[in-house]
């Protein structure tokens, strides 16, 4: 009895310990906040996901509101939470384009952004309700419809180093990605964002390196951002080739009916992945997402026994390509012909993880919508055609006004 006891007060002093422990280690004892407010930067690419940490608060204030601002001292300032610090957003229902108070989400007082654009670049603060800022961010987006990418199997080389003066613009590039493949040559890629050095940054904003920030900063005065303009971002892209590793794919179930049935007749063919089955209409456009993806990931396109590597197939190589993988990772087909049917197997971090089986008809009826980005092309090329018909007739009847009043045209009449 007295062996239990002891034990059992053992434990409990030993958890109160454990708490003590954990007490100990919250962050916010251990970061105060700063005397002056500074702006850390971050930069990222279009359509990323990114989180931004409240590093400091404190104790007695409960919870965290998030403000944005485009510019420093903006009177237009949003206001990112409920003002009780519980925003919850899913990742998966965020679409591109959507607006910036829906692809946001505050958890354990830290600020996420989903599939954040351009326009989300700008000035971050954590704060109160009443308008007091424990930790900002100078946050740039850096679009992604001017990447250029770098083939070094090809022997191209990454943009040069660019120098103004004291202004010195480069590319700083992130960690290779793993290996999109494996079992077969694959590919894997490094993202390279725009960044600048210069002795006239403004001090208010943190630098990881002295007078370094990324190109869209606002620490970047007005004058130095127009000459980084054209440094636009990179991705290089070189081969690799990496050994599977052995996984159980097929469980023990499956495997004893595969058995039985291949003893009575022939060996059914069993998918190694998920397949999802699509019918598209001969003629439109359709876009594929790999399942869980995101533009930071490694990820690979496969159509049937065809591996679609990107030094043929990214976005950009080719100007009049209509099958293309965007820097999103998505793979578009555009006006989808007979010979697309197949399927279209999809790798994710050196792991194939899913396949589409993509049918091709001709007959129903496509109910025409604005939404749908092939009728909204059609419509363009319609009124652009009639607007440049409806020039040349005013044009020709101008000239003949003119003519008629300057009696300069020839008569015809017998």
């Amino acid at each position: 009895m007295h062996l239990a006891l002891t034990t059992v007060l053992l434990w409990a002093w030993g958890s109160l310990q454990a708490f003590e422990i954990v007490e100990k280690e919250n962050i916010f004892q251990k970061t105060p906040c700063p005397a002056f407010l500074m702006f850390e930067n971050a930069a990222y690419l279009a359509d990323m996901s990114f989180e931004l940490p409240c590093h400091c608060k404190p104790e007695e204030v409960p919870a965290v509101v998030w403000f944005y601002q485009k510019h420093l001292g903006s009177s237009h300032t949003k206001v990112l939470t409920d003002f009780d610090g519980r925003v919850l957003t899913e990742a998966a229902q965020v679409r591109v384009g959507s607006d910036m108070l829906t692809r946001f989400s505050i958890r354990m007082f830290s600020l996420l952004v989903f599939r954040a654009q351009p326009e989300d670049s700008g000035l971050y603060f954590c704060g109160t309700r009443k308008g007091d800022y424990f930790y900002a961010y100078d946050v740039d987006i850096q679009n992604s419809e001017g990447m250029v990418a770098t083939f070094q199997d090809e022997g191209q080389e990454p943009f040069a180093d660019e120098y103004y003066g004291h202004l010195h613009v480069f590319t700083t590039f992130w960690e290779w990605t793993p290996c999109d493949r494996c079992g077969v040559r694959g590919e894997q890629w490094r993202i390279g964002l725009c960044y600048l050095q210069s002795p006239d940054l403004s001090p208010r904003y943190l630098k990881a390196v002295p007078d370094v920030v990324s190109c869209g900063s606002r620490a970047v005065p007005r004058k130095l951002q127009t000459k980084a303009r054209h440094h636009t971002p990179e991705l290089l892209v070189r081969s690799c080739i990496v050994p599977c590793e052995k996984t159980k794919t097929i469980r023990e179930g499956v495997l004893a009916i595969i058995n039985y049935v291949s003893k009575v007749g022939s060996r059914p063919w069993v998918p190694q992945v998920p397949i999802q089955f699509h019918q598209q209409r001969l003629g439109h456009g359709l876009i594929i997402s790999c399942p869980g993806a995101r533009p930071e990931h490694a990820v690979a396109w496969d159509k049937d026994r065809q591996h679609l590597y990107r030094t043929q197939y990214l976005k950009g190589v080719n100007r009049s390509m209509r099958v293309f993988i965007d820097h999103g990772n998505q793979l578009h087909i555009r006006f989808t012909q007979l010979d697309d049917r197949g399927i279209y197997y999809c790798w994710r971090q050196g792991v194939r993880v899913a396949g589409f089986r993509l049918g091709v008809t001709s007959r129903g009826r496509y109910p025409a919508s604005l939404s749908d980005p092939e009728t909204r092309s059609a419509v363009e090329l319609t009124l652009i055609g009639y607007l440049f018909i409806t020039a040349v007739f005013v044009t020709i009847h101008l000239c003949r006004c003119c003519c008629y009043l300057f009696q300069c045209c020839p008569n015809f009449s017998p």
